[in-house]
């Protein structure tokens, strides 16, 4: 029976309008279900076509929790979870319970990041729904694009610098015209992820000039302690000498 219903909901779902719901990296958000039921017979989240457990517990500490009557709650949110989800609410008291009420929602996750200049950038931006990647730089109002998937068996990168590897856009070396606001798309035009990158005022660890004046400390250390090592007998030896003469 159960796999019955979760065949049919794949059918189901087409046609929906969906719900933009907007959550911050590392925070919570809720998918609303807005159905008032008196006794729901099941619920189901899918996405990708893959279904999601639910925990349905009064006291839930699991990342994906039931809220309520049929709100969903996904708790420490990633970039990864950003996307389309369809959620299949079935009502024991409908005519038929093989007719879910359905929810599409689209999740737009944003977040920020701060890059010392010099250092690499990664992005796990890409995920498998994802189309496109914009760049707009902090003094433009110009979107440029950075990133295109042409197909699902082809990638295409339009940019010098980023590189995509195992779903990450690199840049090799952060510079300030890299700055800004970071936007990906699905397929449809619709906004996946939004990641603002600043550059930080820290300075940067592990640069070639850091790394000679490193190597200039060692030898000092270095000269100082052999200096002490073979300085502190003779040093002694005279002591003792002086003493004898008094």
């Amino acid at each position: 029976m159960l796999k019955l219903l979760l065949l049919l909901s794949v059918f189901n779902y087409s046609g929906t309008i969906p719900i933009y719901v907007m959550g911050k990296k590392g925070g919570n958000v809720i998918l609303p279900c807005e159905y008032k039921a008196d006794e729901l017979f099941h619920i189901n989240l899918s996405r990708r076509s893959k279904n999601i457990l639910v925990h349905q517990r009064k006291y839930c500490n699991k990342r994906v929790c039931l809220k309520g009557a049929c709100d969903v709650i996904i708790k420490d949110l990633r970039l990864s979870d950003a996307g389309k989800y369809i959620l299949n609410v079935y009502d024991i008291n409908a005519k038929s319970v093989l007719e879910p009420q359905i929810r599409t929602y689209q999740l737009h996750i944003y977040g920020d990041i701060s890059v010392k200049i010099g250092e690499r950038l990664k992005l796990d931006v890409l995920l498998p729904d994802a189309h496109q990647v914009m760049h707009q730089n902090k003094s433009s109002t110009e979107w440029k694009e950075v990133w295109i998937r042409e197909s699902k068996s082809r990638v295409n990168v339009n940019h010098d610098r980023p590189n995509n590897r195992y779903g990450t856009l690199t840049i090799k070396e952060f510079t300030s015209d890299d700055e800004g606001t970071y936007r990906v798309l699905d397929f449809d035009g619709e906004i996946l992820i939004t990641v603002t990158v600043t550059e930080s005022k820290g300075k940067l660890k592990n640069t070639d000039d850091n790394k000679k004046n490193n190597h200039w400390g060692l030898f000092w250390s270095a000269g100082l302690f052999v200096l002490v090592v073979f300085s502190l007998p003779v040093l002694i030896l005279i002591a003792a000498i002086i003493k004898k003469m008094q």
